[in-house]
């Protein structure tokens, strides 16, 4: 049997970290086994899906790296197919027509809370002749559920789950105006596309229950479930925005890494031993559903950013390049043009050791092209105001005689500077500090060397000769 998985959301909002997840695991779980990975919208609910919302999750998956096979299935576009399929049961005694008011469902159903029961429906359609139906009310389709017996879901991540079939109704499979209802769509679906495998949250357990009685009156074999935990926050509270972003596609704004992302998501209720850092090729070759955890995962945005630095680190400075430059060009048109490209590019290898985002990333590089003076960090402005008149002349003797230097390497910046502190008998942090806070506008950086390879000679001497600009304002 060929594994065919799918993500099937409900385009009704942004695609968040457990769908994400869900995703990442039908998607894992079909290419481990060399299967199919299906994407379906369920848009049965036309009223809340929106185009955004549509256009987020599509976005998010090709984002997270999550490609699909075939073509996106719209539930909306197989409403035919779906009722088709309720007058088949119909006509076979596996559905009746419900003629209940609205008014007469609401008082069945405070009745039933009023005497601490669930609100399930109470059959009184079942079996009664249509001809006593009043006159006036379009009649919905229930399904004809099975009144006695259980009904036992082997799930691959929960165990073998049991239901006595009292606690479920009669449920509704089309509508008075002849739509089809969620639960119909699915199984419908489910069972046309071939889907072997149904891995999803296991809020949709109870909806197991019921698809699986109605593909069995159909005469179906319901796909294999897998319910896996939902998400909680680092502090085992239901996760929420205080626990960082929930829509996956703030995180590409945030400067997380796609890989990162794919990696977080992963170790989320699902390990291999004590492996935190797996890439996707590992991830594929490992990944099955005995290791998913029956308890719920907990996200913590800080580990997130831990192992972002990690694939930060490993990323080709080329693939960075192409972030940081739009990142920065935002702010800065210069970082766009082919200076701006090399500046960035000569910086990289060693400011991206330092950071745990992109955003981090550009903003530790964004130095590059603006002037120190206007984004000073407070223990750098200290440094240069307290500079003494001996060591302003020092970085003018020095801007002056950089002009002149011969070769513009990190190695001989790094002789040249250290020659220059020893001859005017200083050590060289008297001059590596305020260098550094002179052309960076921090005292915190890259190697000081390395910043004056990315700026080039003409800026790095007009940033030092403007020191003295700013000395003369204390």
């Amino acid at each position: 049997m060929s594994v065919v998985t799918r993500f099937a959301p409900s385009p009704t909002g942004m695609l968040h970290l457990g769908g994400a997840r869900t995703a990442l695991f039908n998607w894992l779980y079909a290419r481990h086994h060399g299967g199919t990975f299906r994407l379906r919208l369920e848009d049965t609910d036309r009223k809340r899906s929106t185009p955004e919302a549509i256009a987020a999750i599509v976005n998010g998956l090709t984002w997270l790296g999550l490609e699909w096979d075939g073509e996106i299935v719209r539930q909306s576009e197989r409403r035919q197919r779906h009722a088709e399929v309720a007058h088949e049961l119909l006509a076979a005694g596996g559905a009746y027509r419900c003629y209940c008011t609205p008014e007469e469902l609401e008082t069945m159903r405070a009745e039933a809370r009023a005497a601490g029961l669930a609100a399930l429906y109470d059959g009184r359609w079942r079996d009664r002749d249509p001809a006593e139906a009043p006159p006036g009310i379009d009649p919905v389709i229930r399904f004809r559920a099975p009144q006695e017996g259980e009904t036992t879901i082997s799930d691959l991540v929960q165990r073998d789950i049991t239901i006595d079939n009292t606690a479920l109704d009669d449920m509704v499979l089309l509508r008075a105006d002849g739509t089809p209802t969620y639960m119909l769509s699915v199984v419908v679906d489910d069972h046309d596309m071939g889907i072997t495998h149904a891995i999803r949250g296991d809020d949709h357990l109870t909806n197991a229950f019921r698809q699986t009685q109605l593909f069995r009156a159909l005469g179906w074999e319901p796909p294999a479930y897998a319910h896996i935990p939902l998400i909680h926050g680092s502090d085992g509270a239901k996760l929420s925005k205080r626990h960082g972003a929930v829509a996956v596609g703030a995180y590409a704004e945030l400067g997380i890494l796609p890989a990162a992302m794919r990696n977080a998501l992963l170790r989320l209720g699902w390990s291999h031993g004590d492996d935190e850092i797996i890439d996707t090729a590992q991830a594929i070759a490992w990944f099955d559903l005995d290791a998913v955890n029956r308890g719920a995962a907990r996200f913590d945005m800080e580990k997130l950013q831990s192992l972002n630095g990690h694939y930060i680190r490993e990323s080709a400075d080329s693939v960075l390049l192409i972030d940081l430059e739009q990142r920065l060009a935002a702010r800065h048109p210069a970082a766009a043009t082919d200076e701006g490209r090399r500046r960035i590019a000569a910086l990289l290898p060693e400011a991206k050791a330092r950071a745990k985002t992109l955003v981090e990333l550009a903003d530790n590089l964004a130095f590059l092209f603006r002037d120190p003076r206007d984004a000073m960090t407070p223990k750098a402005h200290r440094l240069l105001n307290g500079l003494s008149l001996e060591t302003q002349a020092h970085l003018g003797a020095l801007a002056y005689m950089l002009e002149e230097l011969a070769e513009w390497d990190e190695a001989e910046l790094e002789r040249f500077v250290r020659a220059f502190a020893e001859g005017e008998g200083i050590g060289l942090g008297k001059i590596a500090q305020p260098l550094r806070a002179a052309l960076t506008g921090s005292h915190a950086s890259p190697g000081i060397f390395a910043v004056m390879v990315a700026l080039g000679r003409e800026e790095t001497v007009a940033r030092l000769n403007a020191v003295g600009i700013l000395a003369s304002g204390r």
